[in-house]
């Protein structure tokens, strides 16, 4: 028994056409506003690139562009079979194409599906290439006469003052860091020699943080060095007192942003993806529809539609048994090429 059967006459094969044309034209500004998403991610990741890792992240911003480009193909092509079906002469040239057409168009829509999917589950590997990428870029902080590591200051101090975070973590992770380039600090000073000696790598470490860590919204001036001494600052508690530093990590920061970004395009994929499936199957319907005409010469007789031949068991088991005779076709193949391999030349000898 056929999966979703339902029966047409010429009107409703009309109807059917013209809608499904105008739905593929729908799913190409769709694939126009998918490849536009995985644009504007790609650049957006591109604009912290050098707080990154490495380029997993931009494996979900070339899915959506490809999928972007395939579906205005795909949907194209079949606005194009969906005009033609209206005329009998114009579509006769389309039916050896379109169940070939038709298994594409399904593990397109896997495809989709499995971008979609995607994009709601890249958050933990974009987490572990932010917390390395932040960390070295934290590192390169100071080098601002070093080729190559020259901007990292300013990427660094703009990023704290637009996400409004501090450091990787939190604030106290520039104490583990010397922030601060050897050709600012004064070498003949005590308090200097003495930093740097109390340290084993020789580094010059404070408890202090960049100017970008300041939240300019409170009240009190700026606590930028000293941070934990108490005593240096009048009416002072950094463990109670909230500070005028930004508390939360541009790692949290970096990773809500971009988190939200792809949760959001995730859903519109997903309605995407959704529409692709309604068009495919309606596309399936009208291909049936017009195969099963008792009377080609006759386009107003009725004739039935459906999804699949027999239903999703039978079909289900003929794709098996389909498979394992591919199967077992390759084994005998190979097996005859062993035999023949095997082949030992007859000797005949004279007494």
């Amino acid at each position: 028994m056929a999966l979703l059967k339902v029966k047409f006459n010429q009107k409703k094969r009309v109807k059917l056409a013209q809608g499904l044309w105008l739905m593929n034209w729908f799913s190409v500004f769709a694939g126009i506003l998918v490849f536009s998403m995985g644009l504007f991610l790609k650049i957006e990741l591109r604009k912290r690139s050098e707080v990154m890792d490495n380029s997993e992240s931009h494996f979900v911003p070339n899915s959506l562009i490809l999928m972007g480009i395939l579906s205005c193909a795909f949907n194209g092509f079949a606005g194009k079979i969906c005009y033609d079906s209206l005329d009998p002469t114009k579509f006769a040239k389309w039916k050896p194409l379109l169940k070939p057409y038709l298994a594409l168009c399904f593990f397109f829509n896997i495809l989709i599906f499995f971008v979609a999917l995607i994009c709601f589950l890249m958050r933990g590997s974009l987490e572990s290439t932010l917390a390395q990428g932040l960390k070295n870029g934290m590192k390169f902080y100071r080098d601002t006469d070093t080729p190559g590591r020259c901007f990292m200051k300013k990427t660094i101090d703009m990023l704290q003052i637009e996400f409004k975070c501090c450091g990787n973590t939190g604030f106290k992770d520039w104490f583990e860091i010397q922030w601060i380039s050897n050709r600012y600090l004064d070498f003949s000073s005590k308090e200097v020699k003495d930093r740097i000696k109390s340290n084993v790598d020789g580094r010059y470490l404070v408890d202090g943080v960049p100017f970008s860590c300041c939240n300019p919204s409170s009240p009190r001036p700026c606590i930028q060095y000293q941070v934990t001494n108490n005593s240096a600052h009048y009416s002072y508690d950094y463990q109670t007192e909230e500070l005028n530093l930004w508390r939360r990590g541009c790692r949290e920061a970096l990773l809500h942003y971009y988190s939200s970004m792809m949760s959001s395009m995730g859903a519109v994929v997903l309605l995407v993806w959704l529409f692709e499936m309604v068009v495919m199957v309606g596309l399936r319907l009208l291909h049936t529809s017009l195969e099963s005409i008792a009377n080609p010469e006759d386009p107003e007789c009725e004739s039935e539609g459906w999804i699949l031949e027999n239903s999703l068991k039978d079909t289900l088991k003929s794709a098996l048994e389909n498979l394992k005779k591919i199967g077992k076709f390759n084994q005998v193949e190979a097996d005859g090429e062993g035999e023949e391999g095997g082949k030992t030349p007859a000797i005949t000898t004279v007494s």
